[in-house]
């Protein structure tokens, strides 16, 4: 049995990301290739700095064909499976960093379709409300609303399905069945439905950039295998590492497990109190024990949460992580620390989510 599996329908175990990078075939971002992209959008960016973004597909060409004069657009999405979680955030506070630095063009894909496919319980009317609940958490976010487009699977299929055609016409049931372990019970909506992933990667001519969790690399395996044969750019893809949930490693954060997770919709207190009840510690069994012997804050969750998003300062980062290390900050003081930096993070985002209802109209796709 390999001792984790990460595919886009299912996420389990202790990742290994230099093992998986090789299973992949994919590329690690060098020193050298964050340097660059620093230098080329103006400034750094933590998520980069501390390697939350790990791994890439032709990040150097993208940069390369900027300098050149050649713009790229981005592209990400999100399966509406369930209400936003933390862990959804990450690829799309990169992908509007990226947005601002760049003046890229932005398109967002909700694929409504995948998630009636893959799941049985679901309606179409499931994923039709949960595409508009997730719609308004990216839009919060601050994306240009002149640059940013939504896409919504079943509501701008007159727009995927001609792009997808060319895509599904040269991928053969083989390939996907390699790629995604298909069998003889996979519905046919799950098989052609790479084609319509594939399909925002070239609804403009020019090169695509594409932030995402690594989870969902293989799709865009096979899209780069075609993209030549229409006469089209490889896409290049950003990858970040999986968010693990609240109870620790084991997989990432889901969006179908509650207690696991934490809602971009949760209270004040439901956030304080599944941090508190579910959040994984690397501390010790008691406080003696932890002032002598000290915290593993690599493997603690509520350290990990601000590491990955919610502490940008690397000198606050530091100081938590040696006062958790030496023993001198308690597990409950830690997490602490992380309610507030949620809470107040959520305070905000809550609102503009709010705000955005009124705004969804500007950012969805128009068929042409």
């Amino acid at each position: 049995m390999p001792d984790f599996t990460v595919t886009p329908w299912h996420v389990e175990g202790d990742i290994d990301y230099d093992k998986l990078t090789r299973q992949f075939g994919t590329q690690k971002i060098t020193e050298q290739l964050h340097q660059r992209i620093a230098q080329v959008a103006g400034e750094d960016h933590f998520m980069l700095k501390r390697g939350v973004f790990f791994s890439h597909r032709e990040m150097d060409r993208v940069l390369e064909q900027y300098q050149n004069g050649e713009k790229f657009f981005l592209y990400t999405g999100r399966g509406p499976s369930g209400n936003t979680h933390i862990g959804h955030l990450v690829p799309w506070v990169f992908a509007k960093w990226l947005q601002d630095r760049f003046g890229a063009n932005m398109y967002f894909q909700i694929t409504d379709d995948e998630k009636f496919y893959s799941k049985h319980d679901m309606t179409l009317e499931d994923t039709a409300r949960y595409a508009l609940e997730n719609a308004l958490d990216f839009i919060a976010l601050g994306f240009d609303p002149k640059k940013t487009k939504i896409i919504i699977n079943t509501r701008n299929i007159r727009t995927l399905y001609p792009i997808a055609a060319q895509i599904a016409k040269r991928i053969n049931f083989s390939n996907t069945k390699a790629t995604f372990g298909f069998t003889g019970e996979t519905n046919i909506g799950m098989i052609f439905y790479t084609a319509l992933q594939s399909a925002p990667c070239f609804i403009e001519d020019g090169p695509v950039l594409i932030p995402l969790g690594v989870d969902q690399d293989p799709h865009f395996r096979l899209t780069r295998d075609i993209a030549p044969k229409i006469k089209k750019h490889k896409p290049a893809l950003i990858h970040n590492m999986m968010i693990p949930g609240l109870e620790g490693p084991g997989g990432k954060m889901s969006a179908s497990d509650s207690s696991n997770t934490i809602y971009t919709t949760d209270t004040p207190d439901m956030v304080k109190k599944k941090i508190n009840k579910y959040a994984f510690s690397g501390g010790q069994p008691d406080v003696a024990e932890h002032r002598r012997l000290g915290g593993n804050p690599d493997i603690d969750v509520s350290y990990q949460y601000l590491r990955i998003f919610f502490e940008p300062d690397d000198g606050k980062l530091e100081s938590i992580y040696t006062d958790y290390k030496s023993g001198k900050m308690l597990t409950g003081e830690l997490k602490q620390i992380l309610i507030e930096k949620i809470n107040r993070f959520f305070q905000t985002h809550q609102k503009k989510r709010e705000e955005a209802r009124d705004k969804i109209q500007e950012f969805l796709y128009e068929d042409r």
